[in-house]
């Protein structure tokens, strides 16, 4: 497998918050997260073990984060969604760093997959 194994693996978790300053400073506070900003919008964390991200970008829900799991082949795994019964929400789209899409499952929890590629 490349990329050590990640292939089809939960990857990165993703916070839609009201406020990007207000998420950084009670992380930081409480479970002394870091930090990287990538513009004013968006600001990923790093736990010590796993890597996430918060965004204004969206509407801040209950019921969690967005998951993120990581394909070597962004569009193999699309096609394999689909095929198992998930509903594409967001086709494959670029962003900083690689491409993803967005999917909802069977009852209907949205994740997104991802890769560098």
């Amino acid at each position: 497998m490349a990329n050590g194994g990640k292939d089809r693996k939960i990857d990165y978790v993703e916070f839609v918050v009201g406020d990007i300053g207000r998420a950084r400073a009670f992380y930081g506070a409480a479970f002394g997260w870091s930090f990287t900003e990538y513009g004013p919008s968006y600001l990923a964390f790093n736990d010590g073990r796993l890597d996430g991200g918060f965004t204004t970008e969206g509407t801040a829900r209950s019921g969690g984060p967005l998951v993120i799991l990581f394909a070597d082949d962004l569009e193999g795994a699309q096609e394999k969604v689909e095929e198992a019964g998930g509903k594409i929400l967001k086709l494959i789209y670029a962003f900083p760093g690689g491409r993803r899409f967005h999917f909802a499952d069977p009852d209907g929890y949205e994740l997104a997959v991802w890769s560098d590629k």
